[in-house]
């Protein structure tokens, strides 16, 4: 089994209302709880809004990144597969895929190996 990253795209919680929001929440923990039942949660959390950049010169730090709200960051998962199609098709059953945003499946490298 290989660890992945399921990196969370433009889950844009602002636009619902706050029952739709509780609702959305209960379905994350659920699904979350399923996972692990499963054996292949191994971690994950929701990101700040806020952010800051550090350019490859390292003297130059910005605010941002600023990309369109479908394509920031709001959250990671890390799962255990055996391959990238699993993870892949774990990553299908995030209930914010029901309404919008996206998830980028990579799998996690060990540096030690490399």
């Amino acid at each position: 089994m290989k660890d992945y990253l399921l990196l969370i795209r433009g889950c844009t919680s602002s636009t619902l209302s706050p029952d739709q929001m509780q609702n959305h929440l209960q379905k994350c923990r659920t699904w979350i709880e399923k996972l692990k039942k499963d054996g292949v949660y191994k971690g994950g959390q929701p990101l700040a809004d806020e952010a800051k950049l550090v350019h490859a010169n390292k003297s130059v730090v910005t605010d941002g990144p600023y990309a369109e709200s479908k394509d920031l960051v709001s959250g990671y998962i890390i799962v255990q597969a055996s391959s990238l199609s699993q993870a892949a098709e774990i990553a299908k059953g995030k209930p914010m895929l029901e309404s919008d945003g996206g998830i980028e499946v990579r799998e996690i490298k060990d540096l030690m190996s490399m």
